[in-house]
């Protein structure tokens, strides 16, 4: 998920920034590497450059998409899930 010649606001930076924070407290902590901060945070730069700027739908998105491609979706507990 590349986002190519998008350029955010500081303020949406910052949104985008603390969406990152709250998406990966909810993960176990012994999957909160830089790796899937880093897969994290692409998914909602690119949900950002389509104009999304609700931090609940940006960060559903990300964490949809982590769990998805993931092998570890087991690991999350079923209220995690349905975050």
């Amino acid at each position: 998920m590349h986002v190519k010649g998008a350029v955010f606001q500081p303020e949406l930076i910052e949104l985008m920034k603390a969406v990152l924070d709250d998406a990966a407290r909810t993960l176990p902590e012994a999957k909160r590497t830089s790796a899937m901060k880093a897969e994290l945070a692409s998914h909602i730069l690119a949900c950002a450059a389509k104009g999304e700027r609700d931090p609940i739908v940006l960060k559903m998105n990300a964490l949809l998409a982590v769990v998805e491609c993931s092998h570890y979706s087991h690991d999350i507990s079923p209220e995690r899930q349905a975050v």
